[in-house]
């Protein structure tokens, strides 16, 4: 997997973003990068845009397809508007209505696949079947978690010497290639789920892919499963990942409104789950740390409940272990 050439490839439509302090008393030195503040608002567009780069003319002209909740498809949309090819992105009921927009705006064709993300990555096989066009799967997907591990390459070299990566999970796309980025280097992988978007976790913890109920949760980027016919990102993800860490509700919303008033960031709840691990205690660093916050596309409609919310009592599972596979 060359993720070095992947950063070159995907550069005029990937930005490099920011890496900044993170004030965390009685911690190692501490930084968050910034993939909130990519031009699509989240990592997803590393991926998305190493898938489509490597199609051939053949491929571009008859068009791609992808399955997402919001974030991936907001990525292919935006991508395969700059490079002319047709795209379609198959989505769940209750995605994000800033990231269907964003996907509207980009003149993809989006197709209301059913009430759960696994319904939309049905739909999006069976289109891609049909008619012979290319699937973008969000994170099974080598040249997608290629893409993706461009994220570990730019932690690198902006922090020398950075001993861990804190990095949100859903399908293991972003945490496998980061690791195969770092893992040389000697740095630590710290995967960090939604509670209840864990199946990734679960899955790892049980040695095998396993399904598990759609629950509501702010971090709906994380939610779906992982597949049960699972290629690449099940295997590498149980290669790269040294600890598992799962938070709350609680401390998702907490560090979403944390995030807004103490350093003026709009982080999505599915982005904010390496920070809800730091401020809520459940994981400190060891060495020299970066926790990555994937994105910041988030509804006003949610963003501002939870900006002046206080935990709602099914917010706390605290019957639920919060790490799994130390």
């Amino acid at each position: 997997m060359d993720i070095a050439g992947a950063l070159r490839r995907i550069r005029p439509l990937a930005w490099e973003t920011p890496v900044v302090p993170l004030d965390l008393p009685g911690a190692p030195p501490t930084h968050v990068k910034l993939e909130s503040l990519q031009h699509t608002g989240s990592f997803k567009v590393r991926g998305a845009a190493n898938r489509l780069l490597k199609l051939d003319a053949r491929q571009r002209g008859r068009g791609v397809v992808a399955a997402s909740s919001g974030n991936h498809g907001r990525a292919v949309a935006e991508v395969a508007a700059r490079l002319g090819i047709p795209a379609t992105v198959c989505v769940p009921d209750w995605v994000d209505p800033v990231k269907l927009r964003a996907i509207d705006a980009a003149a993809a064709r989006v197709v209301r696949a059913g009430p759960g993300y696994d319904h939309a990555e049905e739909r999006a096989a069976e289109l891609a079947a049909m008619g012979e066009i290319a699937l973008v799967h969000p994170f099974d997907d080598l040249d997608v978690i290629e893409g993706q591990g461009t994220v570990g390459l730019e932690v690198a070299a902006r922090l020398p010497g950075v001993e861990e990566v804190i990095v949100p999970l859903s399908g293991g796309g972003l945490v496998a290639g980061i690791g195969l980025a770092v893992r040389e280097r000697g740095v630590r992988v710290v995967a960090v789920s939604a509670r209840r978007a864990s199946v990734m976790a679960q899955s790892l913890e049980r040695g095998r892919p396993v399904q598990l109920p759609e629950e509501e949760t702010v971090a709906s980027a994380l939610s779906g499963g992982i597949g049960l016919g699972n290629r690449f990102s099940f295997a590498l993800c149980g290669q790269v990942i040294d600890e598992h860490v799962v938070v709350a509700e609680a401390d998702i919303r907490s560090a979403v409104r944390r995030a807004f008033r103490q350093c003026r960031l709009v982080v999505e709840g599915g982005g904010a789950v390496g920070l809800a691990a730091l401020w809520s205690g459940r994981y400190r660093p060891r060495g020299r740390a970066a926790v990555i916050v994937t994105g910041g596309n988030i509804d006003r409609r949610l963003l501002v409940p939870v900006l002046h919310d206080s935990a709602h009592p099914r917010d706390h599972d605290s019957h639920r272990p919060d790490l799994i596979g130390r």
